[in-house]
């Protein structure tokens, strides 16, 4: 078991910095074209940080892991919402706007209501799949046209060009890819071995596909680009319940096998994101005080 825990643990350190690298270049190439700062965070960043769980949802889909699939997307909303939100506030206070707030936030909570529809019976077929990632692109487009040309005379650090973005972008995809298909091999062996059920792995696994998420959003925060960082946290939130789900039910049928459990920590993770959105909207942004508030909503989804 030592050996498939080691190549877990592997899989997942090649899919957080994989991730990580892709991300960098990305947003570094789409500030290099003059798009908007929050529209970079809500669209660019968002996708590129939820590129583990996209590749996991892709991978645990055709080894029909669906357990493992849902639990890392659900553990992954939760994480964000409530912990990512949590250390970027700690790192420095978080300012937002309430019409981005109220704007994305409710794209965010109609996100999750989708996926928790599409898994009512248990199971997502190709169509619905189909349907979720249609309605993901419907919203970046709707994005574009309101916010994608906005601020593109702001001064921006991290600005890449063609030539140096996009080596970083394929070799860091390459490794996302590779150690999701490690990951999710082994993850599931370590769930037969110790007797875990494969959604808590995956739950757990959640936390870990977040860490991108913490990564750029609190490196975006101490640079003063509150634009990405709030952007890229609610965006993230937009694209894994739609676009991460979506895309593996294309290819494979997902599955749960457990439906109540799936109902129980999805429903929590609605729960804490209308808190904390509440709290983003009362009070223009989470203080370090409110980041604790955050940090103890999170504690609880490890043991529902």
């Amino acid at each position: 078991m030592l050996v498939e825990l080691a190549l877990f643990v592997l899989g997942l350190a090649m899919l957080v910095f994989g991730a990580d690298r892709a991300v960098t270049a990305a947003a570094g190439l789409a500030l290099f074209y003059g798009v908007s700062p929050f529209f970079v965070g809500v669209t660019v960043i968002s996708i590129g940080t939820s590129v583990p769980e996209m590749v996991t949802s892709i991978t645990g889909a055709y080894f029909g892991a669906g357990d493992l699939v849902v639990g890392n997307i659900v553990g992954s909303e939760t994480a964000q919402i409530t912990l990512a939100i949590a250390i970027v506030a700690f790192i420095t206070p978080i300012v937002a706007k309430r019409r981005n707030v109220l704007t994305y936030g409710s794209a965010m909570l109609l996100a999750m209501t989708v996926m928790l529809l599409a898994l009512e019976d248990g199971s997502i077929g190709r169509s619905e799949g189909f349907l979720m990632m249609l309605a993901y692109v419907q919203f970046v487009y709707i994005l574009y046209t309101n916010e994608g040309g906005a601020e593109i005379g702001e001064e921006i650090e991290g600005r890449l060009s063609p030539r140096e973005a996009l080596p970083w972008i394929i070799g860091g995809l390459a490794l996302v890819v590779v150690g999701s298909q490690i990951m999710v091999t082994n993850g599931m062996e370590v769930a037969r071995i110790v007797g875990v059920p494969e959604y808590t792995i995956g739950l757990l696994t959640g936390l870990g596909t977040t860490l991108p998420e913490i990564a750029i959003a609190g490196l975006a925060a101490t640079r003063g680009q509150q634009g990405i960082s709030v952007g890229s946290l609610l965006g993230s939130n937009v694209t894994d319940p739609v676009f991460s789900l979506g895309i593996g039910a294309l290819f494979f049928e997902i599955s749960v096998s457990n439906p109540e459990q799936v109902l129980l920590s999805a429903s929590y993770m609605v729960l804490v994101s209308v808190a904390v959105l509440g709290l983003l909207y009362w009070r223009r942004g989470i203080s370090r005080p409110l980041a604790v508030v955050c940090l103890l909503l999170y504690l609880p989804s490890l043991v529902i």
